[in-house]
């Protein structure tokens, strides 16, 4: 075990030095037939994606929480299942949204803010959730990209105390884009 973590450790440090040196263009891929990608292109992230947050059906009402909806919380992203289910009138009496097994969940405040993760389940998010979906963007890579600026956004946006990111602020965001298929390369090299 102590080998294995020592492994672990050594890939997750090569793979930060790898991401340093992706996002910052001084490594770049190749198309299938060795020629260059297109220059990466300065955006807003709210120009290239949709976004939206869920809430929290009342606990008071019992029945909200009597259902099969995963409830998918900041502290869930990564799961692949749900503590806490919520029902159908749960789901419409609150603003509680449905994500989709695929979509990028990224935490918006509390001991998660900034984590990102691609959800493994379908379920409905509460307000501390953003979920980020993109025709644009291949997921994976703004997964990557986003874990790799947590702390610059963390720095930026989060002054004193637990403080909270929110939608606004995650949409403002403005990067460096590869093309698509550049994306995919990526994810699929970080992966």
């Amino acid at each position: 075990i102590t080998h294995i973590n020592k492994k672990l450790d050594l890939l997750k440090t090569y793979k930060k030095g790898m991401m340093q040196k992706i996002f910052s263009q001084e490594i770049r891929f190749k198309d299938e037939n060795g020629k260059e990608f297109s220059d990466w292109k300065m955006k807003k992230l709210g120009d290239i994606c949709d976004t939206f947050s869920g809430g929290t059906p009342s606990v008071a009402n019992r029945s909200f929480y009597e259902g099969n909806i995963p409830f998918i919380r900041s502290g869930d992203i990564y799961k692949t299942h749900a503590d806490i289910y919520i029902s159908e009138i749960g789901l419409k009496n609150s603003s509680a949204k449905l994500v989709k097994k695929g979509d990028l969940l990224y935490a918006l405040y509390g001991a998660t803010s900034g984590e990102t993760s691609i959800s493994k389940i379908n379920g409905a998010i509460n307000q501390a959730i953003l979920c980020i979906r993109s025709e644009f963007l291949n997921l994976s890579y703004l997964e990557n990209l986003l874990s790799f600026k947590k702390r610059e956004i963390i720095g930026t946006y989060l002054q004193g105390g637990q403080g909270n990111l929110s939608a606004e602020i995650i949409k403002s965001l403005i990067f460096y884009f590869p093309s698509l298929p550049e994306q995919t390369k990526i994810a699929n090299f970080l992966s």
